[in-house]
């Protein structure tokens, strides 16, 4: 055989099979979860994508201009992806295409995180921990698969390390701090500690030379948003940060202040100190304070003798080791795999309470 036929025939086999994807954009925090698939597709060549953006909960999608994307069921539907990569808990269940469950995060310690609600084909798992209690409930309900690839905004993190020290330079130097201390809580009412943390973050940026950067989740209640931002704008050294991303400023900062959030870990797996305020993990691997008074304390603790390091990196083993930029890579090549094995799913099979719970949260679409 003549080796240019040779290599033809190699080609053929091994190179990439083009897909349709859908990236199933529902709320703002997924779209840098998303990008690094996207990007890896882009990186390909030939893939078709087409972004699902919510209409109600993104109003103004940041992309607009850069990727393909619509308000509209139907289209996605007509799209007929092959492949639809979804960070949150539901994804409509006429969709055509392999239903990949990849991930909002890594809090592990939320009850809904371990919820299984058959809406998924697959689920990408972003390390050795997840991988083994998804594989256990895979068992017990047999109806989808667990593949380790790690979790895709750590490849945007990868390719983006230094890439704000400049940025972070003129902060320091235009407030005349030392450090960058950032508090990204959670929105959830029962687990947040903004109701308790004005007075602990006021006395901080008080007695320690650091500037302090708050950055809340989007679906934070606006009144709350607005008396912080109010807080911040009356208070030197604090900085509101307005911007759909909150891994930009990790990047950044020096240590992390926060309570039952997934951002925990994400800051953990940088290996930089983190301060919680009664955090609901079983598992405790940063300074978890009962009392907001604690807060100077806790602070002085994790950044003039930081004991908390080697639970660190049992994080970094274990909840997600691949800081590799090739987890978009792994991705694409899991839905590949799962498709050459088992064709492409036509819809999900599902209990009627699902069905419903589908159609009222996204609507109907007419099929052919």
């Amino acid at each position: 055989m003549h080796i240019s036929k040779f290599y033809a025939i190699f080609a053929a086999i091994y190179a990439p099979k083009i897909m349709r994807i859908v990236l199933f954009c529902e709320n703002k925090y997924a779209i840098d979860i998303l990008k690094p698939i996207h990007d890896e597709a882009v990186r390909e060549g030939g893939n078709e994508m087409l972004w699902y953006v919510h209409r109600k909960r993104i109003s103004e999608f940041p992309l607009d201009g850069e990727v393909a994307w619509t308000h509209d069921m139907q289209a996605i539907y007509d799209f007929q992806p092959e492949a639809v990569f979804v960070p949150g808990n539901i994804v409509p269940y006429y969709l055509p295409g392999v239903k990949i469950q990849v991930f909002h995060g890594y809090a592990a310690e939320k009850k809904d995180h371990w919820v299984i609600r058959r809406y998924f084909d697959t689920y990408f798992t972003q390390g050795p921990f997840f991988t083994k209690g998804f594989e256990r409930l895979a068992k017990k309900y047999g109806d989808f698969e667990v593949l380790e690839t790690g979790w895709p905004r750590q490849d945007w993190i990868y390719r983006n390390l230094h890439t704000f020290d400049g940025e972070r330079e003129r902060l320091l130097k235009e407030s005349g701090r030392s450090r960058i201390v950032l508090y990204a809580p959670t929105f959830s009412p029962s687990l947040t500690s903004l109701p308790f943390m004005q007075q602990a973050l006021v006395d901080l940026v008080r007695q320690r030379d650091v500037l302090l950067l708050l950055k809340f989740h989007p679906l934070t209640k606006p009144e709350i948003m607005e008396e912080y931002r109010q807080l911040a704008a009356e208070t030197e050294g604090m900085l509101w940060i307005d911007d759909y991303t909150v891994t930009k400023y990790m990047l950044m900062a020096d240590a992390m202040i926060s309570d039952t959030s997934s951002t925990i870990y994400e800051f953990l797996l940088l290996d930089k100190p983190v301060i919680t305020l009664r955090a609901a993990a079983k598992e405790i691997y940063w300074r978890d304070m009962a009392q907001p008074e604690e807060l100077v304390e806790a602070y002085d603790e994790v950044t003039q003798g930081d004991g908390m390091a080697q639970l660190r990196r049992w994080v970094i083993e274990n909840y997600d080791p691949y800081l590799d930029g090739q987890v978009g890579h792994r991705m694409l090549e899991g839905a590949r795999d799962f498709i050459r094995r088992h064709g492409v799913p036509t819809h999900r099979k599902l209990n009627i309470w699902r069905k419903y719970t589908s159609i009222k949260t996204f609507g109907r679409v007419k099929k052919d």
